[in-house]
């Protein structure tokens, strides 16, 4: 049986999409930083979208673009006020720090104080003093790029400007452009559309603010605690936890074996009362504060939270990371209700991951 030949425009539009998607690739590619400030914006609009709605539900007269700008100012504000109560003790406690440096060093190398004392109990001071020469080169070579520090100090400036500025236009502009795009289709889909995005902005916003909050609780509680047991540096401690525990599943024992360790440093009873502190505070998140906080969060299982906090950390480092679940729960609503709307199935049915469906018409009716 003949083959009938494939015409020259088939293959010439197979070359050009293959062409198409290797432009789009490699553009991406370039432009990865953008990316990534465009999607740090859209989780920002998304958590300030409700705000601006509740503002204007408040004040009827309010225009979106004065509730819009209310809002992030408000938001601006808090998080100026935020920075500035931590950068007062922080500079504070850096310039002690960088000031008891030289002593610490010349203790160390000496056996002396804490840290000279558990490098002789362990031996590393035999190694300290064999690799004098090295040490030093690397601590010249840290010291010597300040003008590579400024210019990275001044493109995380420039991109948190960036991302505020894009949020706020997708906060202001945002909903029009939806009505506008949905205005397009019929009134079913764009009906099923808005239900599975509301779905969507619950769970980004609600994981968001919620992973927040427990994060400040986590480094006020452990700034008191380091505080108590009289452990130096506290605050940089504490920060560092905070940080470290917005990053899911293995975040908190990240900061609490850093945070441990230097109290073991400082004194033995410090160190024992901090791993005491955070084996009955991450008991306590995991079993109390993560339930009732991150209660309107889509509950994943943990197998598919460690591989999307695998592959997006891989994908886009620490970033990747604090939005894996997130992103992983909206994957979870949209391929839910692709099923749903493919086994035929009433559009009433959760698209949340608790399979209680007079939950998901309670949130349908508030809607």
């Amino acid at each position: 049986m003949a083959t009938r030949p494939v015409p020259v425009r088939t293959i010439l539009a197979t070359i050009g999409l293959v062409l198409a998607a290797y432009g789009i690739l490699e553009l991406a590619v370039q432009a990865r930083r953008v990316l990534i400030w465009a999607v740090i914006a859209v989780f920002l609009a998304v958590s300030l979208h409700p705000a601006v709605e509740a503002l204007q539900r408040r004040v009827p007269r309010c225009r979106r673009s004065v509730a819009t700008l209310l809002v992030f100012l408000a938001a601006a504000a808090v998080v100026g006020a935020v920075v500035a109560l931590f950068v007062i003790p922080l500079a504070q406690e850096g310039s002690r720090f960088a000031g008891r440096m030289p002593a610490l060093v010349r203790d160390a190398q000496a056996g002396r104080g804490p840290v000279g004392n558990l490098l002789e109990r362990t031996h590393a001071l035999r190694y300290v003093h064999q690799h004098q020469a090295q040490m030093r080169a690397f601590a010249a070579g840290l010291s010597t790029p300040a003008l590579k520090f400024i210019r990275g100090a001044a493109s995380t400036v420039a991109g948190a400007l960036t991302i505020f500025v894009l949020a706020y236009l997708m906060v202001l502009e945002g909903p029009k452009a939806i009505d506008r795009s949905l205005s397009l289709v019929d009134e079913a889909p764009a009906a099923r559309i808005r239900r599975v995005g509301a779905a969507c902005a619950r769970t980004v916003n609600g994981y968001l603010t919620g992973n927040l909050l427990i994060s400040v609780i986590c480094g006020l509680l452990t700034y008191v605690m380091l505080l108590v047991s009289g452990v130096p540096f506290a605050g940089l401690l504490a920060l560092f936890v905070a940080l470290t525990d917005l990053i899911p599943l293995v975040g908190a024992t990240i900061g609490a074996v850093v945070a441990s360790t230097v109290a073991f440093v400082h004194s033995l009873p410090a160190g024992i009362g901090a791993v005491v502190f955070f084996v009955v505070y991450q008991q306590a998140e995991n079993h109390l504060l993560q339930p009732v906080v991150l209660s309107r969060t889509v509950k994943l299982n943990p197998l598919t939270v460690l591989l999307a906090i695998l592959i997006a950390a891989e994908v886009a480092g620490i970033l990747g990371a604090l939005l894996a679940i997130p992103v992983t729960g909206i994957i979870q609503i949209v391929l839910k209700d692709v099923w749903i709307h493919h086994a035929g199935q009433p559009p009433g049915l959760p698209l949340r991951s608790d399979n209680s469906p007079q939950k998901a018409d309670r949130s349908d009716e508030s809607e």
